[in-house]
């Protein structure tokens, strides 16, 4: 039966070329498939990245950190001044500034540490004038755009308070602006630097209930890539780290997975391999730790953004419930001692 069909087909020329055409698109497809694979094994293993030194490491150049007392903040701000940089600390709390400052000093003897008190969602009079004359007297190789906030749980953008609306703003896109125009003009003039923005799949795929954070993440990926483009010619390296979820206050998760590590190998894994894709598909990112490449690679390449947005509808609707549920079970005890 089979051979009869197939012979059917030989003998018509336009189903013959209609499987022939088929059979091409589909080798193709399968072929992008297997080498966008074999290219993210790639990255992850064995392509080794932009090393440090070419921004200043063990040179005398100074590393800034924002947010840089708890989570990624800290670990990258840990890391740098392993690898040889000095360290500005920018944070809000300043305990926490002279908690991570003392840990740096007591881990890297070597490393300069300094700190700058600064609220992102509501600076002081002044502030980043203070900041800018600060940053001018250091030479500046890395500036980790970390500082950021998300919502406390998912909830409809009508029902979000304005508070938290600005902060989200303020936080995740002006601080990050603000931030890079500072520490750019000194970067092209001695024609070497980098910028890390921490992004999100919130900003990657679109996450309904955390519109504002995920609007604002996404603006963090689209202007890193612009800004690459325009400052790769000159010696300085932008990249948008396209980051799942990381064991870390702001993720609410405490134990670590094949795909949420600890901060400390998710930032030994950036710093290993700058300029690397990992699994992502868009320029100027990277997903350089295997389970957030393989995460990324999937979400581009397996079913549609319709499908991702409603999937994303579906987990953050759950969160929501089980989130206000809790909050009922806390006031329901509260009210019971009272």
């Amino acid at each position: 039966m089979f051979e009869v069909q197939l012979q059917q087909i030989l003998d018509n020329p336009v189903l013959a070329l209609s499987a022939a055409l088929a059979l091409l698109v589909g080798a193709v497809s399968l072929g992008r498939l297997v080498l966008s694979i074999l290219t993210l094994l790639f990255d992850i293993f064995l392509n080794p990245g932009i090393p440090l030194d070419r921004f200043g490491a063990g040179q005398g150049s100074w590393a800034v950190v924002t947010g840089a007392t708890d989570g990624l903040g800290k670990q990258f701000a840990l890391e740098l001044a392993r690898r040889k940089f000095n360290v500005l600390l920018v944070g809000r709390t300043l305990t926490k500034l002279e908690a991570v400052r003392e840990e740096i000093n007591a881990q890297s003897p070597a490393a300069e540490v300094q700190h700058f008190q600064l609220d992102f969602a509501h600076p002081a009079p002044g502030a980043f004038l203070q900041l800018k004359a600060l940053l001018e007297e250091l030479t500046v190789g890395v500036l980790i755009n970390n500082v950021g906030v998300s919502h406390d749980f998912p909830v409809p953008f009508h029902l979000e308070s304005e508070e938290r609306i600005h902060d989200i703003v303020e936080i995740n896109i002006n601080g990050m602006l603000k931030m890079t125009h500072l520490v750019l003009p000194q970067m092209l003039s001695s024609g070497r630097g980098l910028i890390l923005n921490l992004g999100s799949f919130a900003g990657h795929v679109p996450g309904p209930l955390l519109s504002v954070y995920s609007g604002s993440k996404a603006f963090v990926s689209t202007w890193s890539q612009a800004l690459g483009a325009e400052v790769q010619a000159k010696g300085v390296t932008v990249e948008h780290l396209n980051t799942y979820f990381v064991v870390s206050a702001m993720s609410k998760i405490r134990k670590p997975s094949f795909f949420v590590p600890l901060p400390g190998p998710y930032v030994r894994a950036v710093l290993s391999r700058i300029g690397v894709r990992g699994g992502s598909n868009y320029p100027f990112t990277s997903s350089p730790i295997l389970g957030h490449a393989l995460a990324n690679w999937a979400v581009d390449n397996f079913f549609s953004r319709q499908f991702w947005v409603m999937y994303s509808l579906t987990l953050h609707t759950d969160i929501r419930k089980r989130a206000l549920r809790k909050k009922e079970r806390e006031a329901a005890a509260v009210a019971k001692q009272n």
